[in-house]
């Protein structure tokens, strides 16, 4: 056993905790680890779920995150802990929003409240964080291909130990899977794919895999008449090795006849199930039993997502991921008072679609999460919810193009990463007027490095043919996605996490339904200081030239006309841009920009994406050959950001109003 692990900027916990008595909540908060429980009585390992379950509610209900995962796995990460000799057993949790009650076993329940905070414990595995995390995960799909690759890393060394993935049966919808398993199948050695089956990602499964596993738990085991046919056969003297050879036909047909599991069989797995995910006796012994077989094995459990809350058991989408609540009605300590950026698309598309039956939307398990619920209900035929299928869901967007539709691919931007091939290929390639809705673009917060959206820019923006948009508030979005609709290529509307903002106080044109996308002046830069946003003054004037020229990006845009405001207030006269379309940029977009940039002599460009290869380095590059004009790129760093709220992140990267205007009098104080 590892006798010791530590937290990120935390301390180092022993193992030495004997517990005796009753288990509470204080246990956990002290530090409870694998070892502690492996001499539990089934007793004491019940009591103990129940306090997890408590604890989960107490805690998250405070921080905010991933609940009904977690509440639906507690028994079976307990029955993992009991009978795994973790660390030195390798357990790879994919996605790893269900690693709560992992966490709470490995001696970091006193870390609980600090969950997905600045500094904080992160909301997922991370083997910085500890030595029980061996995988870094937050994307969905990839756990069997990671934990096959350290099963053949344990059979070079010749070690014996053992490795087992756990998966939910919505990320069996991701292709990546099948490729791991057609691999996995040869495998002689252990190897151990768990199955959390709950019915649900985080918008119920849709698909033939979800029926078939739906199918599978109301199965007959065909797994026990196997074996029993099997082991019958070779008992028999002299005859019955050949016998169980000869009857292989027979048994491959009772398979086809009796469990819909063949699919496991047929792949090279032993399939077990399924069981019930809440019955800890039984998961403890097919535990025991699946750690000391050598062959590869699928354990396919029946968990309830939201197990032991009600108000998770009727709403398991709402509670897969949700900011702080009130434990005893389950209602949010704080609700947004303006509509955020997703249900303003999906409102908006809905209206499109009205109107323009060529519309369909495509999803990738996410209906709900990018505001589609509306467009759903309104054009069930129109929509398509591929599962957690990124790849698949880009080209199959392309085939509805091919066919006369006008596609909507609404997807979070760290997903849409995962399709980079199937967009430049499959559509970009033939030009086809796909529109990709980026929700979640920039900085998220609290889900941390695999959730930050802060690489679409870059990875779109090179791409032939692709139109990249990004607005600064709810009216751009809904004129971008009418614009799109005019497009004969593929699009890209990049749009924040949060409340969709209202920035007409700031435009000395007012923003107005059917503004084609593109560079408005904001803020012109004056001799006077200026007191707030509405304090404008009427465009620049060649007297009036500012000392500094902002361009801004999307959810920047803010941020750099208050950064303009401390700046004038010391004196540095500041005009701010709002870029709205990052590329490809027009002749007239071009001669604005150095209309602009000449006048000022130093241009700012300002975008939440990292530096290398976004929005910056355009302009960066339409300067090139220009010596009169400097241009300095904010934005992220080309690092992996990690979790804490969008304004901790912002002030620490300095990225805020304060931190902008700062370095730009920095610069100021260099000439």
């Amino acid at each position: 056993m590892c006798g010791s692990l530590r937290l990120l900027n935390g301390p180092v916990f022993s193992e030495a905790i004997i517990l005796t008595g009753k288990m509470d909540k204080n246990r956990l908060k002290e530090g409870i680890f694998p070892s502690d429980i492996k001499n539990m009585s089934l007793h004491e390992l019940e009591l103990l779920c129940d306090e997890i379950r408590a604890y989960l509610l107490e805690t998250v209900s405070e921080t905010g995150g991933h609940l009904a995962s977690n509440l639906g796995v507690v028994e079976l990460t307990v029955a993992i802990h009991k009978v795994f000799d973790t660390p030195e057993d390798k357990i790879v949790w994919d996605v790893g929003h269900q690693t709560y009650v992992h966490k709470i076993l490995t001696g970091r329940g006193a870390y609980m409240n600090t969950l997905r905070r600045f500094h904080g414990m992160s909301g997922f595995p991370k083997r910085e964080e500890s030595a029980y995390d061996t995988f870094d995960t937050g994307h969905s799909s990839n756990s069997i291909s990671a934990a096959l690759g350290m099963a053949a890393a344990r059979d070079l060394r010749g070690d014996n130990y053992a490795v087992a993935a756990v998966i939910g049966d919505g990320a069996f919808t991701g292709g990546m899977v099948y490729e791991a398993m057609n691999n996995a199948g040869v495998l002689d050695r252990n190897f151990i794919i768990i199955l959390n089956d709950n019915g649900m990602s985080i918008s119920r499964n849709r698909g033939s895999m979800s029926q078939h596993l739906a199918g599978l738990r109301t199965s007959p085991k065909y797994h026990e008449l196997k074996s029993g046919v099997k082991n019958g056969l070779n008992k028999i003297p002299l005859v019955g090795g050949g016998l169980a050879r000869g009857v292989s036909h027979m048994k491959d047909a009772v398979k086809y006849m009796l469990v819909s599991g063949v699919l496991f069989e047929e792949l090279g797995f032993t399939y077990v199930g399924p069981v019930d995910g809440h019955d800890l006796e039984s998961l403890i012994a097919i535990l025991e039993d699946a750690k000391r077989t050598d062959e590869p094995m699928v354990i396919h459990c029946i968990t309830e997502k939201g197990k032991g809350y009600r108000p998770a058991e009727q709403n398991p989408s709402k509670f897969h991921g949700i900011s702080p609540f009130d434990r005893e009605t389950g209602a949010l300590k704080k609700t947004a008072s303006k509509p955020d950026y997703s249900k303003v698309f999906g409102k908006k598309l809905t209206e499109m679609a009205v109107r323009d039956d060529r519309i369909a939307a495509v999803s990738a398990a996410m209906i709900d999460g990018t505001g589609l619920k509306a467009f759903e209900e309104t054009f069930p035929e129109r929509i398509f919810d591929v599962g957690i299928a990124e790849e698949h869901a880009v080209t199959f967007a392309a085939g509805l193009a091919t066919g006369g539709f006008r596609p909507y691919v609404a997807v979070y931007s760290t997903f849409l990463q995962r399709a980079y091939d199937q967009i430049l290929i499959d559509v970009c390639m033939q030009n086809l007027p796909v529109t990709f809705c980026l929700d979640r673009a920039g900085i998220v917060g609290a889900d941390g490095e695999t959730h930050q959206g802060i690489f679409d820019l870059s990875y779109l923006s090179h791409m032939p043919g692709m139109t990249v948009l990004a607005p600064s508030d709810r009216t751009q979005l809904e004129n971008m996605l009418e614009y799109s609709l005019t497009l004969d290529g593929p699009c890209a509307i990049r749009y924040p996490r949060g409340e969709a903002a209202e920035l007409t106080d700031f435009a000395q044109i007012p923003y107005e339904t059917g503004d084609i996308p593109g560079p408005r002046l904001l803020f012109s830069g004056r001799e006077e200081p200026a007191q707030s946003p509405d304090d404008i003054e009427e465009p620049m004037t060649p007297e009036k030239t500012p000392d500094v020229c902002i361009l801004a990006v999307g959810t920047m845009v803010s941020a750099a006309v208050y950064a303009a405001i401390r700046l004038q207030a010391n004196g540095i006269r500041a005009s701010v841009i709002d870029a709205g379309k990052v590329c490809p940029l027009s002749e007239q977009d071009i001669g604005f920009y150095k209309k602009e940039g000449r006048a000022a002599g130093r241009v700012i460009t300002i975008e939440d994406n990292v530096t290398v290869g976004g929005f910056g380095s355009i302009i960066e590059d339409l300067f090139a050959a220009d010596p009169s004009v400097t241009v300095h790129k904010f934005g992220w760093p080309d690092a992996f950001i990690p979790h804490g709220s969008q304004a901790e992140l912002m002030k620490e990267y300095g990225l805020d109003a304060a931190g902008i205007a700062d370095r730009i009098m920095a610069l100021a104080g260099e000439d």
